[in-house]
């Protein structure tokens, strides 16, 4: 699950992180109050969406000359300028795809004086099963761009979870990113604080891009970007409801409700799978006989006639879905349980497209025969291969 900006700020702040004054807004009405409330005369108007490349975005309504998605005020009357303009309308980074997202809150905050931009970020490093900081020299960048280019930049300080950040790890976070003075004593005190907030709040991603050394010397979080671990959502409510369902995928949102591990994707074959790893070879196969997968769905080792009846509603009602695809290994999941949802799924909303389904596994001949004697238009076949040579020739037609 993954917050905006201002909310993962607050979050750090309420564990000691220095961050800046700044107000979130939804209308244009509340734009010169939140202004007045920061200390200026710089502010900077940033759209809240989730997704990265905002100051380089562009918004659809206002042509491509138009500024981005995050922009410096020197005033009170332009920071309600920037607001006018940027809220409400479509704002497209390389993250959104060229749909856009729309911006329906900003974050008005009170500017810096920037000295240097670093680059900090927290995850599970799986290479060492454990948690690591990563940091480079080369902030406010794209950093995909920077491991690519310039790899030798970019420092991975894996944390011991016994120790916690230790005086050593702190020494080579430190001299990763060449903090002297004042902004190495702030990296001390810093980098244990966003540790301990990583770690408490079970998150899967915390990002810092940039983080500043102010030309005072000191630290600050200039932007942040934080996603949280589904698996562990059930231990923080308070964290639940800061999520933001208009900037998720209605599917996906469905799919939440019915404990579903589903993803959409941009493909044109429906996927319904159990288990991910069977799940991702299913849309490697697919991928491999020339077409693209409309979703990733894992519908789980124990799913029930409902839950999977849910499972076939949410993929027929993605109009790019133009084939079926259900793929299923029976172990605790039981194939005659999968025919059953199926069945009622199909029976409750209608069959438009080709179906191809393949069931091996517990109960495997009970699945085909509720399968066969259903009066359904399904394709059936024999194993994965099979089964991927099937959707694709049915739906080419």
């Amino acid at each position: 699950m993954n917050i905006h900006e201002y909310q993962a700020k607050a979050l750090l702040k309420s564990y000691g992180a220095p961050v800046a004054e700044g107000v979130a807004i939804f209308s244009v009405d509340e734009a010169e109050a939140a202004a007045k409330s920061l200390p200026g005369p710089l502010y900077v108007v940033k759209s809240q969406i989730h997704a990265g490349g905002r100051g380089k975005g562009k918004f659809k309504e206002l042509g491509p000359d138009a500024k981005g998605g995050v922009r410096l005020a020197f005033s009170i009357d332009e920071a309600k300028a920037h607001t006018k303009e940027m809220l409400g309308n479509t704002l497209v980074t390389k993250q959104t795809g060229p749909a856009g997202k729309q911006v329906n809150r900003l974050y008005i905050e009170d500017g810096a004086d920037i000295e240097r931009e670093l680059y900090l970020s927290i995850l599970v490093d799986r290479s060492v099963g454990q948690v690591a900081f990563v940091v480079s020299t080369e902030g406010g960048m794209d950093i995909e761009a920077v491991a690519h280019d310039t790899p030798e930049k970019i420092i991975t300080v894996a944390i011991d979870p016994m120790a916690g950040v230790t005086a050593d790890d702190l020494a080579k976070l430190n001299g990763a990113l060449e903090l002297s003075g004042e902004a190495a004593k702030d990296g001390e005190t810093l980098f244990p604080i966003l540790y301990k907030a990583f770690v408490e709040k079970d998150m899967a991603l915390l990002e810092v891009n940039p983080l500043i050394v102010m030309k005072t010397g000191r630290l600050r979080v200039l932007d942040a970007k934080v996603s949280f671990d589904n698996n562990a959502l059930f231990r923080h409510p308070e964290i639940v409801e800061l999520r933001d369902l208009s900037e998720e995928d209605e599917k996906e949102i469905e799919a939440s409700k019915h404990d579903l591990a589903y993803v959409a994707l941009d493909g044109n074959i429906g996927c319904m799978v159990n288990g991910a790893g069977l799940a991702m070879a299913t849309m490697d196969i697919i991928k491999l006989y020339g077409e693209e997968p409309a979703n990733f769905l894992d519908v789980g080792g124990g799913a029930s006639k409902e839950k999977v009846t849910a499972a076939f509603k949410i993929i027929t009602a993605d109009p790019a879905v133009k084939g079926i695809l259900v793929n299923i290994f029976g172990g605790i999941m039981k194939c005659d349980v999968i025919a059953e949802g199926v069945v009622a799924a199909v029976k409750e909303v209608g069959l438009k497209v080709p179906l191809v389904v393949r069931l091996e596994g517990t109960n495997v001949d009970l699945g085909k025969k509720i399968i066969n004697e259903s009066g359904l238009d399904v394709i059936a076949a024999d194993d994965l291969d099979d089964a991927a040579q099937k959707i694709v020739k049915a739906i080419r037609g």
